[in-house]
């Protein structure tokens, strides 16, 4: 069955004006205020977006004032510089996400004088930007038909046409882009999509959908046949991998801290952190103090042990044994390594398991 002939079967017998009418009278109807809605502000609606990847709306609300205050228009988020880019963004998570956009947002200003380009194959040829970025950007800000699909809107459309499609598959997302094509509102493309985001948010949930509240229920295949908690089909994840690891919060004869950028690429890239070493669990103390002395070129006076932290990533779990020591500095490599008093500390980004780190030695 060809591709044509297979959305002509999934879309038979369904009543796609009704449907929209349902959802968006719902949605214009129950929305939530939320601080990107309050306009149609194309840098701001995209900004929201790249923070929502992978991070729940309440963890993006403080964030989102925070950095709007901070760049609140295109052409300042692409002046900052970068460190001070990563400092807004700490403990926000997934990093590649801003220093993507800040390349984006760059990349607008010198070529399309700093306009979000409303044509589809400019904005998504922008560093980061992928089909769900796209769709979301250019249908809530310019109102244009394209369809946004992410995880959500995968659960919510699974359930109401009943497919059975692993979501994982990149050809699952396709089949799902293709049926939003053609259910989508012209009319209305901005509150459609958001709707469909909204109802995955509140109603059409992962665990315990709420039904019996749903607005296109009448529309709703799984609900029909009774297999609405079956769906999504879903491939289980790997099992992270576990990754144990000593790191030290080094304080000189002046009081001063010493800090160590991260690699420019991998993860948690150019962010800052305090002195470690990954293969210290194999190490006794004495070796652990040995290894850091050379590393960092300080003759270690006293150490002590703070407690040990974990931090879950989506593929890796770190567990690092914290400590203290007191160290005379020796030398010190510019380009990756700075001593910094505890004021100045502040200004540097941290990943959320060093900053941890920090206020336990505090």
């Amino acid at each position: 069955m060809n591709v044509r002939e297979n959305l002509q079967q999934i879309l038979a017998h369904f009543h796609i004006e009704l449907f929209q009418h349902d959802l968006i009278q719902w949605f214009q109807a129950e929305k939530r205020d939320l601080p990107w809605r309050k306009e149609k502000d194309p840098y701001k609606i995209w900004v929201s977006e790249v923070m929502l990847q992978q991070t729940r709306v309440d963890t993006v609300i403080p964030y989102f004032y925070q950095f709007i205050e901070k760049f609140p228009t295109l052409d300042a988020l692409a002046d900052a510089e970068e460190e001070e880019v990563l400092k807004v963004w700490e403990g926000l998570g997934y990093y590649s996400r801003i220093r993507h956009l800040h390349a984006a947002v760059k990349e607008v200003k010198e070529k399309y004088d700093g306009r979000v380009p409303a044509c589809k194959e400019q904005f998504s040829s922008l560093k980061g930007v992928g089909p769900y970025t796209t769709g979301a950007v250019l249908s809530i800000a310019y109102d244009i038909p394209e369809p946004a699909v992410d995880g959500n809107v995968m659960r919510v459309l699974s359930r109401i046409f009943y497919i059975t499609d692993d979501i994982t598959k990149a050809s699952t997302r396709k089949k799902f882009e293709q049926i939003v094509s053609h259910i989508i509102a012209h009319g209305n493309p901005s509150d459609f999509n958001q709707a469909l985001m909204e109802l995955g948010a509140l109603i059409c949930t992962p665990k315990n959908p709420s039904c019996l509240l749903c607005p296109v229920q009448r529309h709703c295949r799984a609900f029909a046949e009774g297999v609405e908690k079956q769906l999504p089909i879903k491939k289980k994840a790997k099992a992270p991998k576990h990754v144990a690891f000593r790191a030290v919060v080094l304080v000189n004869e002046e009081g001063r801290i010493l800090i160590e950028k991260r690699p420019s690429s991998g993860l948690l890239a150019n962010l800052w952190q305090f002195p470690n070493d990954e293969h210290a669990p194999t190490l006794n103390e004495q070796e652990f103090i040995k290894e850091i002395s050379e590393r960092y070129h300080v003759f270690i006076r006293s150490m002590e042990r703070i407690d040990t932290f974990e931090h879950v990533f989506s593929h890796i779990v770190w567990h690092i044994e914290a400590y203290k020591a007191r160290a005379l500095q020796l030398q010190i490599d510019e380009k990756t390594t700075r001593w910094v008093t505890a004021d100045e500390l502040k200004q540097y980004a941290f990943p959320v398991i060093y900053q941890k780190i920090w206020q336990a030695y505090e």
